[in-house]
């Protein structure tokens, strides 16, 4: 298994032989609006190039999984540079309307017992934040893939913490798991947190102190809320940095 960062959420995975490519975000540093009413309002989206060529990081792809349609998963670029007839996941069928809306003519939803190539793609819970944030920002979902070849990986998609990621996290004892973990914030301001911030990340690790954790989708968007600098400075704090990996952009593990 190859695990690299990309860029805020998007991911390369190489697993069991195929090449995943996880919430593609492809479109040159600046080229959208700062997410409204969030900080950062003077920096356009997304905040980074790319560390890579859009060729290198499409090529040979196998399969892509959308967890959800935001700008910062699904961008007006993917939906241009992705091949039509390539094989993508999306998390319902609300979601697989739109993709094929755009073009794509190999949809397909995810699902508990998705098996694509002799993987296991299993659908899994998600909440984009808190209390009203949670129909604000929508349906999310993440995705534990399985082989008999391979560790337990575990993406956990756009999710804070919370009873549901417990239970993903005891159902399927996941080794590696990639967290979404730059405390974006819904507005300007504390506690307003759409995905995980570095207790939630820290309630991971504790939940499953034997996997390593991931963390993701940091500094890659305006309303970015932790900085990777912040959260390896609390997990050497808190004692679990030696089970935490904070990947710069580009950066790859190989497990």
């Amino acid at each position: 298994m190859d695990i690299q960062q990309i860029r805020n959420a998007t991911l390369v995975v190489k697993y069991a032989g195929k090449k995943f490519l996880i919430d593609p975000m492809l479109a040159e540093k600046g080229a959208y609006p700062p997410f409204p009413n969030t900080a950062r309002q003077d920096q356009h989206n997304p905040l980074f190039e790319l560390p890579t060529s859009v060729d290198n990081i499409i090529h040979n792809i196998d399969a892509v999984i959308v967890t959800h349609l935001h700008l910062d998963h699904w961008d007006e670029a993917a939906k241009e540079l992705l091949p039509k007839d390539i094989k993508l996941f999306s998390q319902n069928e609300e979601d697989a309307t739109e993709i094929r809306n755009a073009g794509f003519r190999n949809v397909e939803v995810l699902t508990e017992d998705t098996v694509f190539e002799g993987i296991q793609l299993i659908k899994t819970k998600g909440e984009h934040g808190r209390g009203d944030l949670i129909k604000l920002a929508g349906l999310v979902c993440g995705v534990v893939f399985k082989h008999q070849s391979e560790k337990t990986l575990y993406i956990a998609g756009d999710t804070v913490w919370y009873e549901g990621v417990q239970q993903e996290l005891n159902t399927h004892n996941p080794d590696i798991i990639v967290v979404n973990g730059g405390d974006n914030q819904a507005y300007e301001g504390e506690g307003a947190s759409l995905i995980m911030g570095k207790e939630d990340i820290y309630e991971t690790h504790k939940a499953a102190p034997t996997a390593k954790v991931i963390a993701v989708h940091m500094e890659g968007v305006n309303h970015w809320g932790l900085s990777r600098k912040e959260l390896k400075k609390f997990a050497e704090e808190k004692g679990f940095a030696s089970s935490l990996l904070v990947p710069e952009d580009g950066e790859s593990y190989t497990f």
